[in-house]
């Protein structure tokens, strides 16, 4: 197994456009073999002084934060899907200019899990 895992802020009056631009995208990594989409809206995100979700991803007063997740078979899966997944017409006419999120502010990373149940 393999996770590709995302913390990202959301303008709030951007949840709806963020949500169905998810759904669209998320259709299209699962066509392509991703096991999993998870896209989550923070509801329980406790501020934090040192560090949090929030901090993270310098979260402003008028945002929230989501927490995504891909789950694939293997990292060599991920890849061969990644791939796919980028050069559809689908995924490579989205203008990150056009986002509804600021994505410099996205944080993001591959994951090889240690324990799962």
């Amino acid at each position: 197994m393999y996770v590709d895992g995302f913390v990202l802020p959301i303008p709030k009056k951007n949840i709806d456009a963020y949500k169905k631009m998810a759904r669209k995208a998320g259709k299209v990594w699962m066509e392509y073999g991703a096991l999993q989409y998870v896209e989550a809206q923070g509801d329980d995100v406790p501020p934090g002084e040192i560090t949090s979700f929030e901090l993270s991803v310098k979260a402003k007063k008028d945002e929230v934060v989501f927490f995504s997740y891909i789950v694939y078979k293997s990292r060599a899966h991920r890849d061969k899907v990644v791939k796919k997944v980028m050069a559809d017409p689908r995924i490579a006419a989205m203008d990150p200019k056009s986002m509804p999120f600021d994505g410099k502010r996205m944080i993001f990373g591959g994951f090889k899990p240690v324990v799962s149940f």
